[in-house]
């Protein structure tokens, strides 16, 4: 497998895993009438607009859709909504924040049902919006890729996907994110992928 491919799938994994946490943290939390970890929720929400937001994102806008273009109207229609559900994911992670800071700093009032609702509803509708997009890239753009690039456009691709990788996705629990990976992979059920294989121990 091309290295481009095998760390964009391996970024929507780490993804996905975080995703579903959030919603199974949540919906615990929920069914014992009891407020989360605000801090573990901040850490998560940090990594998915630290990484995938940022960097997995601009990775696959400005060097592997480009590529893409001119296969034909569908693709491009299928790219451009892509590449708009980039720049929409970048306004809601901006949205969450601000629904988790409400909902943290009232929480415990009386508006705190109203909050707890606000946010949830957010988080679930961000939740199945990122999953649907990430099963079209699998789905429709990964494959075309195999089936159109050049070896050339390989090796050019395969350079820059492996500049800047996600480091729950690469791994890398010794860089200067060992805090966050602490307080967000013990979080992180085992059944969706990522838990003891990642588990950082304590400094």
């Amino acid at each position: 497998m091309h290295p481009t491919l095998q760390i964009i799938r391996s970024e929507h994994q780490a993804l996905t895993a975080m995703l579903r946490s959030i919603r199974l943290l949540l919906a615990e939390h929920r069914r014992r009438n009891t407020l989360p970890d605000f801090s573990v929720l901040r850490a998560m929400l940090f990594y998915v607009d630290e990484f995938p937001e940022k960097l997995h994102h601009t990775k696959e806008s400005t060097l592997l859709f480009p590529l893409l273009r001119g296969q034909g109207s569908e693709t491009n229609a299928v790219l451009d909504k892509l590449d708009q559900d980039h720049a929409r994911g970048e306004a809601a992670i901006r949205t969450l924040e601000h629904e988790l800071l409400g909902f943290e700093m009232m929480g415990d009032t009386e508006q705190g049902p109203r909050r707890r609702e606000r946010f949830e509803k957010a988080m679930d509708e961000y939740i199945d919006f990122y999953l649907s997009h990430m099963h079209v890239e699998e789905t429709v753009v990964l494959p075309l890729a195999e089936r159109v690039l050049s070896a050339a456009e390989w090796r050019e691709l395969d350079k820059a996907f492996k500049l800047n990788r996600d480091p729950i996705a690469s791994y890398d629990t010794d860089g200067p994110y060992r805090s966050v990976f602490q307080k967000v992979l013990m979080h992180l059920p085992a059944p969706l992928g990522l838990g003891p294989a990642l588990a950082v121990p304590a400094p």
